[in-house]
């Protein structure tokens, strides 16, 4: 186990770009771009506060507005895109939040260290940048069906608001500079530029600098997973989220990250939505019109259905016209909480990892492709 723990240790700090011999240029589709969303009231004009008005599907024409872009027209929210071309400078020359309060107690307890289910439970308690439904955002969930059905059990979006400071916050900001740098077909080589890597490592320093990764550090330094030195330990996280790897039969096409939050589909017989497990990205693709949410999947009890304050939902939707049959994910949560919890899953669970996550019994799935983090997702233990 020792040998195998060390081994992780080592792909995951590993860079693997440079090491593969296949030159071969795939066809360099145009990348998946998603839009600001408005903030304003199309029947006054006028900038408003989140409302439960009408929820539609129809998709509004775009115009830029002072680095704003209209993507559906009751939506009500504004990411401002400027920040952006600061997140790509040299992360030594960018600006960064102060980092937890001393208040906060990030140091694992032993019982925790005895407990991987613990730990995985105090980072719940850990994300402090978690949101509330019916304060940060409203959803509402629809029409339930069975994963076999087909047809839109959903006469509106899954999200009806997002409150208007969530995606400015530093770590949720720096999250969506992230999400239109790859290719969402699966086996097309991904080029990363030197801009992007900067970006992501500025994401890795932000999110650095919270309760989660503080205590994923500390937890995993304790068991001789991580090294000791933070900034060896950041670059670990970069190594294990962002180094490219081969999927679909191409080298160097796909990442943790993109699978696990950006989202993949298949190329093969017949197409498929694969990963995908992120409510920030499932937000921002249906307000650009690039997700139509087709309904919650039932619970085995009936009497458990989501609704709207329910933060873990297993739906159905599709993206890009193609199909996702089945797909879970905890909405709400920090995109520092979801790096936290799949890393210590990742280096020490196991492909099942049933935990409480608040009110939520949790089978946190984590999936190897090779010794590279394939896939982690969060699946309703009762479901």
């Amino acid at each position: 186990m020792e040998d195998l723990v060390k081994g992780l240790v080592n792909v995951a700090l590993d860079h693997i770009r440079g090491g593969d011999a296949d030159t071969h240029d795939a066809d360099s589709r145009s990348r998946s771009t998603w839009a600001e969303v408005v903030s304003a009231n199309p029947a006054t004009g006028h900038d408003s506060q989140p409302s439960h008005g009408t929820r539609i599907k129809e998709q509004d024409d775009g115009t830029n507005n002072d680095g704003w872009e209209t993507a559906d027209k009751y939506k009500h929210h504004k990411v401002n895109k400027h920040k952006w071309d600061q997140y790509k400078r040299p992360i030594d020359e960018q600006d960064y939040s102060c980092g937890v309060e001393t208040s906060i107690d990030a140091e694992p307890a032993d019982d925790e260290l005895a407990d991987l289910s613990k730990a995985l439970s105090k980072l719940w308690e850990l994300d402090l940048n978690r949101l509330s439904p019916g304060k940060d955002y409203q959803i509402d969930c629809g029409e339930g069906k069975k994963v076999y059905q087909r047809g839109d059990m959903a006469q509106g979006s899954l999200f009806s608001w997002l409150s208007e400071e969530v995606l400015s916050r530093p770590t949720y900001s720096r999250f969506c500079s992230l999400l239109d740098n790859y290719n969402p077909h699966e086996g097309y080589k991904e080029n990363v530029t030197h801009e992007e890597r900067q970006e992501q490592k500025a994401f890795i320093e932000e999110i650095s600098r919270t309760a989660p990764i503080l205590y994923l550090h500390k937890y995993l330094s304790a068991k001789g997973v991580a090294p000791e030195n933070y900034q060896d330990f950041k670059n670990m996280l970069m190594g294990l989220w962002f180094d490219l790897y081969g999927r679909g039969g191409t080298s160097h096409s796909s990442s943790a990250f993109e699978h696990v939050f950006v989202g993949e589909i298949k190329q093969r017989e017949e197409q498929e939505v694969t990963g995908f497990h992120n409510w920030i990205q499932f937000y921002l693709e249906e307000a650009k019109g690039r997700v139509d949410y087709q309904g919650y999947i039932f619970p085995r009890r009936r009497c458990q259905s989501p609704d709207s304050e329910t933060q873990l939902l297993t739906i159905q939707f599709e993206w890009n016209g193609v199909l996702k049959s089945v797909s879970s994910t905890l909405v709400g949560v920090s995109p520092e909480f979801e790096i936290a919890i799949y890393t210590l899953c990742f280096f020490l669970g196991g492909e099942d990892n049933y935990i409480e996550l608040g009110p939520y019994p949790v089978n946190i799935k984590c999936y190897r492709f090779g010794n590279r983090l394939g896939s982690a997702f969060p699946v309703a233990a009762d479901s």
